[in-house]
């Protein structure tokens, strides 16, 4: 059994974002890059369903430039057994991105691919569903708890109106939510164990495939600085400012 988990480089998500001067999009240069947070929740399922004796193997994959072999170390150092990097200088929208990891599946013929929702960089939550479409593949999408059968999958996802369990049989495509799991750390000794694990590189004009852009960037604007809150003394002075500054009443 074999499960496929694709990641992502993104950057850290705790550090302050910046718009390049020149609006093409958000500053990387010099700035901290870490694994997209729903990913280590897919990598941490993936090895918690290999402990258990239901996988035997975890492939991790991801798309991107030689930097993210840096992102696809740190998998190998949590857990994963072997790694992929489709190495791409472009950028590549969702659909696209499943295109990708759709030939990566039929190479590799894993019987479950588990995914974050979405990243934090694009937020489009669109990948495992497009990827799931063009694999003709049952899915099962914010998964918040899953449990493995010889043949199918029950996976209780988050929807508006609470909880939702579905069934679904494998092959199938997963992507997780925030609840499902507490992601591991790697330890020194994996860490440099992860050094000596196989990372194939394949370049992305090898793989064969008809790849055209959907979307342009046009330009990226920071959001618009918020003026400071101020304290009123009355109630009468509350509705004056909302009716003749604020202008919503």
């Amino acid at each position: 059994m074999k499960i496929l988990v694709a990641v992502k480089r993104v950057i850290d998500p705790y550090i302050k974002i910046r718009v390049k001067s020149d609006n093409t999009g958000v500053e990387t240069q010099n700035i901290k890059m870490a694994m997209n947070p729903f990913d280590e929740i897919a990598i941490e399922e993936a090895l918690r369903l290999r402990e258990k004796g239901w996988a035997t193997e975890v492939i991790v994959v991801s798309i991107g430039t030689d930097t993210s072999q840096e992102t696809l170390r740190h998998a190998l150092a949590l857990g994963a057994d072997r790694a992929i990097l489709i190495r791409t200088e472009a950028f590549w929208e969702s659909l696209n991105i499943a295109k990708m990891l759709k030939k990566i599946v039929d190479d590799e013929k894993p019987q479950l691919v588990i995914m974050g929702k979405q990243t934090i960089d694009g937020d489009n939550n669109q990948t495992p569903q497009m990827l799931a479409s063009l694999l003709h593949w049952p899915q099962a999408t914010y998964a918040s708890k899953l449990v493995t059968e010889d043949n199918h999958l029950e996976v209780t996802r988050e929807i508006d109106g609470g909880l939702e369990t579905i069934r679904v049989n494998l092959p199938a495509v997963v992507s997780t939510d925030l609840r499902l799991n507490e992601p591991r750390y790697a330890s020194l000794p994996n860490i440099m164990k992860a050094k000596r694990k196989t990372l194939d590189i394949i370049e992305l004009e090898a793989m064969g495939l008809a790849l055209k852009k959907h979307i342009d960037i046009v330009k990226v604007n920071a959001p618009a600085t918020r003026s400071g809150g101020i304290k009123v003394d009355s109630v009468a002075t509350l509705l004056d400012k909302l009716q003749h500054e604020a202008k919503v009443l």
